[in-house]
């Protein structure tokens, strides 16, 4: 088999865009230079013989263009390609430095391949290289260059003379340099930045600074510099900072000019085509997206789960944890949580108001040994004071501790992986393409023997153990297909389960594979040599042999590789990606996905793009389903935040919201338009060619503005009320702005207010307000009294016949990219959508025994009960419902003693009295803390504070009721400081209300907002508070303040006049 390739539009103007910079320079041909031959050992006679070898040497001929031009060239690209301009020529190495912006997948290898030859054509260029950041990105360069040959030939009529570069052959460099053809020269980071290390001891840097024998005694750093060449960079943003090694290496190699491609540039060049994410997507150069996620329900708090995400350093702060743990939510489910931690803090005390004993003792160490940053390149790592936690109470950044769950969830992916795999193959096999499907794992020894044997351990075993079991199920039961056609069953059946996988990762000086610590080390030595025989055929197959392996004569379909390896390699039949990790900061989810995004090819070759199946099916074919190892929403979320991040600043248009509600700051004074102004500033700019059909600005426009004519012609265009200077000059600036994006520095007007504090208001000093401020704000206390012998029975029955206890699930998520998004989609989360969920349940036993509850404890703090009741509780319910403790202790603890709370909430209101303690509460609750969110902050009138933030949408309209009512004389939205006690919970009522004398029957008020009135739609325990507080108000109290929990301001003037 062999790839087809055909030319494609937007690759074609790609490499016209970066040909076009230098449209004016003389086509010289290669200029001939006098190359140094060195010296070579001297005869007897004490002759120098040079042979016959000639001197003539070829390099690419000098940047005939000025800045200025170039400059001029750059920004027509930019126009032409809707990119916003160029300020000035970014020059700092050569002529210029110029960026492609090239979404994974769509063919950056090929391009610069064309653009390499288009140089060529059009200006006699013929010296290159090609700088790449890995060993990995080296090979699939250099196939790429072998496997366009010919395509490139039946173009050009020219083959590029490509090789890899290696101090120990340098006889390539002498071919490269006395060569007229297009030579391009192949170097990876790891090589080059050994190399370019001068004075170094290491044996690469002696051989291209030093005077060699081998090679008549010149420097090979001269030889290269000599040819003047024109260096690419692939994927630059992974060859270090700017200054770097990378950066000077290539300075010394003297390059004419620099282009850099990747889809994720750092360092910011001048850009003159751009290709993102959205535009392949949308465009269908790349595959659609799915999403399967996997979240674990009703999880138990049993085993101490530790996961190390990050340690932050800041400047003013001693370095801080970020450690994912399990916390006991109110509704009494066990949760993931992530959280800060500095020395001497506890997990035990952060997992929940009822703490998880699992994490008792879980206390960080004092001191510098406490949380260790990385250094030195050491990982970081975390040390509890218990030494039997983790590795010798150490934890390393990326390490989980104590996830009972994990490895049912690892073989739930697997599985799941096999089945999406199956299903897709099927009719993928029957088009001619063969399915391949990728896991990412964070230890090669969780798939491949360390010690030296190479066998298949962890998840290998377990994919051949699924693998099988999937297969032969499907194979028992054919399907109506497999009768008409049976070739795919025959296929499924040709392999054995340990034949349709392998591994591909990084390898060491002495050919074994490594973790990825090491994997810088391993590309240095550009080790390939496996001992393993499996491995190395692994290696091979997946790095350079792709035809193989889309081949159904190769039985491997299923690729294990370390989450490390990222650029450099992919395939474009890869259908499934399964990340068998923790998501961590190292590997983004784009860069996960990008290993699959390239649209697949048959059997003979060919693409299955647009052209070959059509717009409506290209999307269908090429399908990339990512099995996730955390939640939809989370990984959903992870990238599309990673895909906005990359997204190109597109030029905006000149249309009507450019304009309507604008502020533009002019001298001192705000300009601004309405809606109908901006209606016909749009019309007047159309109807003038200041603008085009797209909605750009035209090249009268600009003429205009740089002949400084344009305010005083579009004067006696605006609408008569604005027609004046000021106005004009906004608009300008606001035409501008769409491609030149410092037009309206200093223009724009004030960002709304943030809200840092909610001071109290002049209605805080009403009279009304302190009357009934001293007739609420003193605390109470309260007495109640029943049968214990009652409540102990009444809960047995309650919870004999009522509690239930989750039991560990999985819910599966299935979610998919839209046919077409926007960047505002993008950028606001909203381009993936669900299309299905299913939850199933997980055969994990029962909970772990290493955990010991003080069960009846446990139950009489949460219930507010003796230990004696209790006990006594627990001993007569039936002993099915008390074995449910085993399968979930925590929910166990929290829904029994929810139960028997409930039970004494009916039974403790006509038993409860309160009375006055001497303490009262202080006016600083009210402005002694902000709410975590302020995004729904109304600004009031009649409340007591600036602000009231409403925790509803039916809190707000409240608010604004009594805002709009004559009667209401002020109002408080009182704090959650504010408490009332009961049996079963503190209360905090939401208002306190007074009327203006005269205008109801109660002036004093307190009310709270529920979303019903109806007692049926309420809780007992919540029933019981409310019953609570009219006791306290309606019946005890002698303040004349009443008390009644409403829906609405109306039902509030309705119950007034009820309550005696």
């Amino acid at each position: 088999m062999k790839f087809k390739f055909k030319v494609q539009q937007y690759q074609t103007d790609a490499a016209d865009a970066v040909a076009s910079v230098f449209e004016g320079q003389p086509n010289q041909g290669a200029s001939v230079y006098l190359r140094d031959l060195g010296r070579k050992p001297t005869r007897a006679q004490g002759e120098i013989d040079f042979g016959d070898e000639s001197a003539e040497g070829y390099a690419n001929a000098p940047v005939a263009l000025s800045g200025a031009d170039i400059l001029a060239n750059v920004r027509a690209v930019q126009r032409r390609n809707q990119i916003p301009e160029s300020e000035e020529l970014f020059r700092g190495m050569g002529a210029c430095q110029l960026d492609v912006e090239m979404e994974t997948g769509t063919g950056k290898t090929y391009v610069y391949t064309k653009t390499m030859l288009e140089l060529n054509r059009l200006y006699g260029w013929c010296k290159f290289i090609v700088v790449v950041p890995s060993v990995a990105i080296r090979e699939g360069v250099a196939k790429s260059l072998e496997n366009t040959q010919e395509h490139f030939f039946s173009q050009y009529h020219k083959k590029i003379r490509f090789f890899i570069y290696d101090s120990d052959n340098l006889t390539e460099l002498d071919a490269y340099s006395q060569s007229s053809d297009v030579n391009c020269m192949v170097i990876n980071m790891q090589a080059f930045n050994a190399s370019m290390k001068e004075g170094a001891k290491n044996k690469a840097a002696r051989i291209i600074f030093d005077e060699r024998d081998e090679f008549s005694s010149r420097r090979p750093i001269d030889v290269i510099a000599a040819n003047r060449p024109i260096v690419i960079c692939d994927e630059p943003q992974k060859m270090g900072k700017k200054g770097g090694a990378t950066q000077k290496g290539i300075a010394r190699f003297n390059p004419l000019f620099v282009l850099s491609y990747s889809a994720t540039h750092k360092e910011k060049h001048d850009l003159v085509y751009a290709l993102d994410a959205l535009d392949a997507y949308n465009q269908k150069f790349v595959k659609r997206i799915e999403v399967k996620s996997f979240a674990l329900k009703n999880m138990r708090g049993t085993d101490g789960y530790l996961y190390l995400r990050d340690i932050v350093v800041s400047k003013n702060r001693a370095p801080e944890a970020v450690i994912e743990f399990k916390c006991m939510g109110s509704g009494g489910k066990v949760r993931k949580k992530t959280a800060r931690f500095g020395e001497g803090d506890s997990i035990y005390d952060a997992s929940g108001s009822t703490k998880l004993e699992a994490y008792r003792g879980y206390t960080i160490a004092s001191g510098n040994d406490g949380v260790v940053p990385p250094q030195d390149g050491r990982a970081g790592y975390v040390r509890f004071l218990d030494g039997s936690i983790g590795n010798d109470g150490r934890i390393y950044i990326g390490e989980v501790y104590g996830d009972s769950a994990a490895d049912d969830m690892q073989r739930i992916q697997i599985r799941e992986t096999i089945m999406s795999h199956l299903q897709k193959e099927e009719a993928l096999f029957r088009r001619g393409i063969k399915c391949l499907s990728l896991f990412f794992i964070d230890q090669v020894a969780k798939y491949r023997d360390l010690s030296g044997n190479g066998e298949t351990v962890g998840y290998g075993k377990i994919f051949e153990e699924e693998y099988e079991a999937i297969v032969s199920d499907r194979l028992k039961h054919p399907t109506q297909d497999d009768i008409l056609d049976p070739s795919y069953a025959q296929y499924l059946g040709r392999f054995e389960a340990h034949s349709v996988h392998s591994g591909y990762f990084s390898v060491d000086k002495k050919g074994n594979a490594v973790e990825s610590k090491t994997e810088k080390k391993a590309e240095r030595e550009d080790g390939i040599g496996i001992n393993d025989d499996d491995a190395k055929r692994g290696y091979d197959l997946i790095l350079r042999d792709k035809e193989r392996l889309l081949s159904f004569d190769e039985p491997v379909r299923f690729i294990f590789s370390h989450s490390a390896l990222r650029e450099g390699w992919d395939n474009p039949n890869i259908f499934q990606i399964c990340t068998l990790k923790e998501s961590g900061s190292e590997t983004s989810k784009r860069q996960e996905v990008g290993r699959g995004m390239r649209l697949a090819v048959d059997q003979d070759g060919n693409r299955q793009d647009t052209a070959l199946l059509g717009p409506d099916e290209v999307h269908r074919v090429n399908l990339l389903t990512v099995i996730a190892s955390e939640s939809y929403e989370t990984f959903v979320r992870d990238l599309q935040t990673d895909i906005s991040k990359s997204l190109r600043e597109r030029p905006k248009k000149v249309e009507m919201n450019l304009f309507s509600g604008r502020d533009v700051v002019l001298d001192g004074e705000t300009v601004s338009f309405t809606e109908e102004e901006s209606k016909r500033i749009y019309k007047a700019l159309y109807k003038c060619d200041l603008i085009d059909d797209d909605d750009k600005p035209t090249a009268e426009f600009r003429k205009a503005v740089e002949g400084g004519t344009f305010v005083e012609y579009f004067v006696a265009k605006l609408p008569e009320k604005i027609a004046d200077a000021a106005h004009a000059k906004a608009v300008e600036a606001l035409v501008r702005s769409v491609y030149d994006v410092h037009a309206l520095d200093g223009m724009i007007g004030r960002a709304q207010e943030k809200i840092s504090e909610n001071t109290l208001t002049d209605n805080f000093a009403k009279r009304e307000f302190k009357e009934l401020w001293a007739r609420i704000n003193r605390k109470h206390a309260y007495t109640v009294s029943f049968s214990d012998d009652e409540l102990r029975r009444k809960s047995i029955e309650r919870i004999n016949s009522d509690l239930r206890v989750s039991r560990l699930q999985y819910t599966l998520t299935v979610g998919g990219q839209k046919s077409q998004t926007t960047r505002d989609e993008v950028q606001g989360g909203s381009s993936f959508g669900r299309t299905q969920t299913e939850t199933r349940d997980v055969d994990a036993g029962t909970a772990s025994v290493g955990v010991t509850y003080d069960l009846v404890g446990e139950v009489a703090q949460a219930a507010a009960i003796t230990r004696r009741s209790a006990a006594a509780i627990l001993a007569g319910i039936d002993a099915n419902v008390f074995g449910l403790y085993r399968v979930n202790p925590e929910e166990f603890i929290k829904k029994a003693a929810a139960l028997i709370v409930s039970e004494k909430a009916t039974m403790i209101v006509e038993h409860i009295s309160y009375h006055e303690i001497d303490d009262a509460y202080d006016e600083a609750i009210f402005t002694e803390r902000m709410p975590d969110n302020a995004s729904k902050a109304y600004e009031a009138k009649k409340n007591i504070q600036r602000f009231v933030f409403p925790d509803s949408d039916g809190e707000r309209r409240f608010a604004e009721d009594m805002d709009a009512a004559a009667e209401v004389a002020v109002y408080a939205k009182l704090p959650r400081a504010f408490q009332i006690p009961t049996p079963v919970g503190n209360y905090a009522p939401d208002w306190a209300i007074a009327f203006k004398e005269g205008s109801v029957r109660h002036v004093f008020f307190v009310a709270e907002t529920k979303g019903t009135m109806d007692t049926l739609e309420l809780s007992g325990v919540e029933n019981a508070k409310i019953a609570c507080a009219k006791k306290l108000f309606n019946e005890m109290s002698t303040s004349d303040v009443r008390y009644h929990n409403v829906a609405t301001y109306e039902d509030l003037l309705e119950v007034m006049g009820k309550i005696d």
